[in-house]
């Protein structure tokens, strides 16, 4: 029989392979990605073509309940065929032929249990993150002892030089294919599960969103510049509100030309717009910025001083009051004090790189005690140094800034 399988466009390279071809198909990111159905989906089907061994492990499993067995069970009955074939049990799942059999271990404390088993044609490890060295070496040298094993881990990253970070995305083996998949990846992500991304979009810092929703590691929020001032929600500027205020940063090399429209309003600085591309002719810098942030057109905007010529040159071509903002020794540490002083910075759910910045743009982390130093990382801040440009005159009117405190 034929049958379509389909899945996210993100893991068509993963699944493409025939079975064999590759070692391991490794899928990472945050919640909603759509990770662990595809893999269970795709691992009933390979049970139906042919009869193999699947073992599913994670590294924690205390009872049936706690693996992959429910997410099987699903991805089984979505499909007649693959329903009819399969003998689905409460502690137990195979083929009904038993040629197919799928088992499930926690792999703590468990090294001898998984190292008795013989013939696995197929793991997948849940939420692998959490799968110290010693599981997978234990595990690595039982399963691939057939001729078409393959080994399947899943995961959202939580540190990065953790064992499956090191093993899948800083030096990925041989035969192996890897995809990164978030909500923003999945065609099939729920109405419901959206609403529930908002609101954490939302409530939570950007650094523990990015890690729950977009796949992000963990990141030291102590090293973080805008540690605790930041916060993504819907606004709209109305009256009483200053601004926009406009800013640019030219891009060099690889990194991207970005630009930004601020607005202040009482103690609280927000980013309603943002326009950011790497590899930005300057001939069509004024049209990318303007079709983004209309109000490149009629307002001020203020850029990075080191690029006259830049700057001129967007003037004849239809950003007239593209000026060039004041620059000294201490303005980038002077510019960080001055935003850090608004009781919040709030960027529109909309600017999904002012929040990226947000999250990433830090302070430099000794590397053999884990201090944070007071010297900042010369990246992630191509927003940042916009938004600075941006407020630049009203930083220098306020060498303390007199406004209200919450």
């Amino acid at each position: 029989m034929e049958a379509t399988i389909e899945v996210s466009p993100k893991l068509v390279p993963v699944f493409q392979p025939a079975r064999g071809e590759v070692l391991y198909r490794g899928m990472h990111g945050g919640r909603g990605g759509g990770k662990s159905y595809p893999a269970a989906l795709m691992a009933a089907v390979y049970g139906f073509a042919e009869p193999i061994r699947i073992l599913c492990a994670r590294e924690f499993q205390a009872s049936i309940k706690e693996s992959f067995h429910a997410e099987l069970i699903n991805a089984i009955q979505s499909r007649p065929w693959l329903a009819d074939h399969y003998d689905i049990g409460v502690d137990y799942l195979r083929s009904k032929d038993r040629k197919t059999e799928f088992l499930f271990r926690g792999l703590r404390n468990n090294h001898q249990s998984v190292k008795s088993l013989a013939q696995i044609d197929l793991t997948i490890v849940e939420e692998a993150e959490d799968v110290p060295e010693a599981s997978w070496l234990a595990l690595e040298a039982t399963v691939f002892r057939t001729e078409k094993s393959e080994l399947w881990p899943l995961w959202n990253p939580r540190t990065k030089g953790s064992p499956v970070d090191k093993r899948f995305i800083q030096t990925p083996p041989d035969r192996s294919v890897t995809a990164e998949v978030n909500w923003s990846d999945n065609p099939w992500f729920p109405p419901a599960l959206n609403e529930l991304r908002k609101r954490e979009q939302q409530r939570l810092d950007p650094a523990t969103y990015a890690h729950v929703w977009e796949g992000a590691y963990l990141e030291n929020s102590h090293a973080q510049v805008f540690a605790g001032k930041v916060e993504v929600r819907d606004f709209e500027p109305g009256d009483g509100w200053d601004g926009p205020y406009c800013g640019g940063d030219f891009g060099f090399s690889q990194d991207p030309t970005a630009a930004v429209e601020v607005w202040i309003k009482d103690s609280e600085i927000f980013i309603r717009r943002e326009a950011l591309k790497v590899g930005l002719e300057l001939d069509h810098t004024v049209d990318f910025v303007t079709d983004r942030i209309p109000a490149f057109k009629d307002h001020v905007s203020r850029w990075d001083s080191a690029r006259p010529e830049s700057i001129s040159h967007m003037q004849r071509h239809g950003m007239r009051r593209a000026t060039a903002c004041k620059k000294g020794k201490g303005s980038v540490e002077d510019g960080i004090a001055f935003l850090r002083s608004f009781a919040r910075i709030v960027i529109h759910p909309e600017c999904t790189e002012a929040q990226k910045e947000a999250r990433l743009y830090s302070y430099k982390v000794d590397r053999l005690t884990g201090d944070v130093t007071p010297n900042i990382v010369d990246a992630n801040n191509h927003v940042w140094d916009a938004v600075r440009y941006a407020v630049e005159p009203i930083m220098r009117a306020r060498a303390a800034p007199s406004i209200k405190r919450l």
